[in-house]
């Protein structure tokens, strides 16, 4: 007999990737996921789960080097944030058509927050890709997502790991990753070839640059979006400690808050691994 499974799925940028690893491995043990909610990339990658196609998402992102992630950027010059983020959804809809939650044959939940009014929105309607780009919008980084007149940006300013709005069938195990642990863990040391380090090396040049836009002060060794990430980052962590304090998972799944940057997506193998790695880990101890 099948375990059955309420998943939540933090935010957390490419950490997110992770969440790949987790259902891999729950599914790899016998366990039978019934629903999913999910906040940034947790909706991102609980979204299309739901829609049976994770394994066709999966293999792109194994397959994207770190030039092919930067290809990706549709920047911008709007003072609301660098990347309107269309580009990689488009591509995205190339190979996993949008669907209506509603049509989705498990129950999925996607959260966003609505900027101007200070509230969190609730997304278990309507075009699949419309809430993944809401709940994903990093304030500064995403330009915010109209959506029925608001604005919204990512769901992890106010519920970055929504265990109240899974839904629960009887005797579900609740299953909860977090993405803004401080918990240390310990993650593969990554290889990279000649060319992957040029590469590498190219793209941080550009990354810095942009990194030191606002302010240009040379006595500032953090700069004007590391500071904004890191501090978005704490707000995170600090609201998701709050958050498992009120709601008890039977299993948790603890993800460094610095285990990966931001916008690593470039080691989605290495980061599908760690996930698949921690959450055999934490289904031992049940």
């Amino acid at each position: 007999m099948k375990k059955n499974v309420a998943l939540v799925l933090g935010s957390g940028g490419a950490r997110g990737v992770a969440h790949i690893g987790v259902i891999n491995e729950l599914l790899n043990q016998g366990y039978n996921i019934t629903s999913i909610s999910g906040t940034s990339m947790g909706a991102l990658v609980g979204g299309i789960y739901a829609t049976g196609k994770l394994k066709v998402y999966e293999e792109w992102m194994c397959s994207l080097s770190k030039l092919d992630v930067f290809n990706l950027v549709d920047f911008t010059l709007s003072l609301n944030g660098l990347v309107k983020g269309d580009k990689i959804l488009k591509e995205m809809k190339k190979m996993i058509p949008d669907r209506t939650i509603e049509t989705l044959p498990i129950p999925f939940v996607a959260v966003a927050t609505d900027i101007i009014n200070g509230k969190e929105v609730i997304l278990n309607k309507g075009s699949l890709y419309d809430a993944i780009r809401a709940s994903i919008s990093i304030p500064t980084v995403f330009t915010p997502f109209d959506y029925n007149g608001m604005k919204l940006v990512d769901g992890g300013i106010l519920n970055p790991i929504p265990i109240d709005r899974v839904k629960r069938h009887k005797d579900d195990i609740l299953v909860v990753v977090n993405l803004a642990s401080s918990k240390e863990s310990k993650k593969p040391v990554s290889k990279q070839n000649n060319n992957e380090k040029h590469n590498n090396n190219y793209l941080n040049k550009i990354h810095d640059t942009i990194n030191n836009i606002i302010p240009e002060n040379k006595t500032d060794s953090i700069g004007y979006f590391n500071l904004m990430n890191k501090t978005t980052s704490l707000m995170i962590q600090k609201v998701s400690d709050l958050t498992l304090e009120q709601y008890k998972p039977d299993i948790l799944i603890d993800i460094h808050r610095d285990a990966y940057g931001t916008f690593e997506f470039y080691r989605s193998k290495e980061i599908i691994e760690f996930g698949m790695k921690e959450t055999r880990k934490e289904l031992k101890k049940l």
